[in-house]
């Protein structure tokens, strides 16, 4: 048999595609579902390897060896924590859908997120990404007008990536983004932002090919939607030294606009962030930053 063939088979005793059904039924985001589904392809081949072959044969004591497992492989505790919460969810859906009695997952609790700080992008390497010339070809202009967005709207990366040209509201000067959950948020761009978009626009067409998405905004050299590798690729490419995550930009975005003195609930609705809690971590980065740079500058910091 060959390896899709196993996988194929595995997926039909598992239920994954139902179950992937099910989560694109609810309106949970691509990328919630395509994680969702790694994972649980993830845990069912390490199941299959120590003679676990269906959902029923799961126990409470199984996924606390594929717990322990990922704890000795050296997983970050982010990575364990979508993880178990894919399995509660995967294994609460198959007692609702009868395939089996008992869910074994109830007690997993996810680990708490470690509290290092959001990574903040230097002055100088913001400097390169929006003021340093880098040409006017078409994706010069291109590569401009994502990082103006990324670091002027603060925007997740994959919500950059499925911006629609009905969602720019130029009149109005805000972007219509589409979040977590299909939420859609109304988001300002500065505008020298709206600038940057427009010299684009004025060459998208001749990049696109005829399979190339007329919806969509921003596209990659291949003529297709734009992909969050393909702006991995673009900081890489316009950073002459050093490296900048893309979602170091809406760091830094919603920092400044704290130290600016924003107030906390108007970054939250910028960020589309549903807890007020996720959006304080922001207050303790710019009291960090503040107390370095007392230290750095003061006589007797």
């Amino acid at each position: 048999m060959s390896r899709d063939s196993a996988v194929a088979d595995q997926s039909r005793a598992w239920h994954l595609d139902e179950f992937a059904a099910t989560l694109r039924a609810l309106d949970r985001s691509p990328d919630t579902i395509r994680a969702y589904r790694g994972d649980l392809v993830r845990f069912v081949a390490w199941a299959g390897e120590h003679g676990v072959l269906d959902p029923r044969e799961v126990t409470r004591r199984t996924l606390r060896d594929y717990l322990a497992t990922m704890n000795m492989s050296g997983d970050g505790r982010a990575s364990i924590a979508r993880r178990r919460a894919a399995l509660r969810r995967y294994f609460a859906w198959t007692v609702q859908r009868g395939f089996v009695v008992t869910d074994p997952a109830t007690r997993m609790s996810a680990p708490r997120p470690g509290s290092r700080l959001p990574e903040i992008v230097g002055r100088r390497q913001l400097d390169v990404l929006l003021d340093e010339e880098w040409g006017d070809d078409p994706w010069a202009r291109r590569d401009r007008a994502v990082c103006e967005i990324l670091y002027g709207a603060g925007l997740r990366v994959s919500e950059l990536c499925g911006l629609d040209l009905e969602r720019l509201d130029d009149r109005r000067g805000v972007l219509r983004v589409l979040g977590k959950g299909r939420k859609e948020r109304m988001v300002p761009l500065h505008r020298v932002g709206w600038e940057a978009i427009e010299r684009w626009r004025e060459c998208r067409a001749q990049m696109a090919t005829p399979d190339s998405p007329s919806d969509a905004l921003f596209l990659n050299r291949r003529g297709g939607r734009l992909g969050v590798r393909d702006v991995r690729r673009i900081l890489d490419r316009r950073l002459a030294s050093g490296h900048v995550h893309p979602h170091a930009l809406r760091h830094t975005y919603a920092t400044h606009l704290l130290e600016g003195g924003a107030d906390l609930r108007v970054v939250q609705e910028l960020l589309g962030h549903e807890s007020l809690t996720t959006t304080q971590l922001y207050t303790h980065v710019s009291k960090s930053r503040l107390q370095k740079i007392h230290r750095d500058t003061h006589p007797r910091g």
